[in-house]
């Protein structure tokens, strides 16, 4: 049996972007899915060709799927049901390690203080 159609909720579970089938449908109440541009109902069907855009915890993922399913898969099989339109993410800035001193080694010296502002550059 081939599936045409499938729940919103259902097919992005199914294919990991959530972790459950209840996370996948709160997200959609809460309108962090959207399928074509729209806001995503759970029972809204879901086809081939369709681009969902949903609000995960690692930022906005962007897909267009290419195989409909119901059943949750592994992880192998589900990137195959979707092409992934996400872009990648900024580079981190690097940031300089600021100056550390030892645990217990009590409040700095007039003279450490100095140093440390010399160095953050007041």
């Amino acid at each position: 049996m081939v599936v045409t159609q499938a729940r919103a909720d259902v097919w992005v579970s199914s294919v990991r972007l959530y972790r459950t089938r209840s996370i996948a449908s709160a997200e959609c109440k809460a309108g962090h899915v959207r399928i074509n541009g729209a806001k995503a109902k759970p029972a809204q069907p879901i086809k081939i060709g369709d681009r969902v855009e949903a609000l995960t915890e690692g930022g906005m993922r962007t897909v267009v799927v290419k195989r409909v399913i119901v059943k949750r898969v592994g992880a192998s099989v589900a990137v195959e049901c979707y092409e992934d339109h996400t872009p990648p993410p900024p580079p981190k800035e690097e940031v300089p390690i600021a100056p550390r001193r030892d645990r217990g080694a009590g409040r700095p010296t007039k003279r450490d203080r100095r140093a440390l502002d010399r160095l953050r550059g007041r």
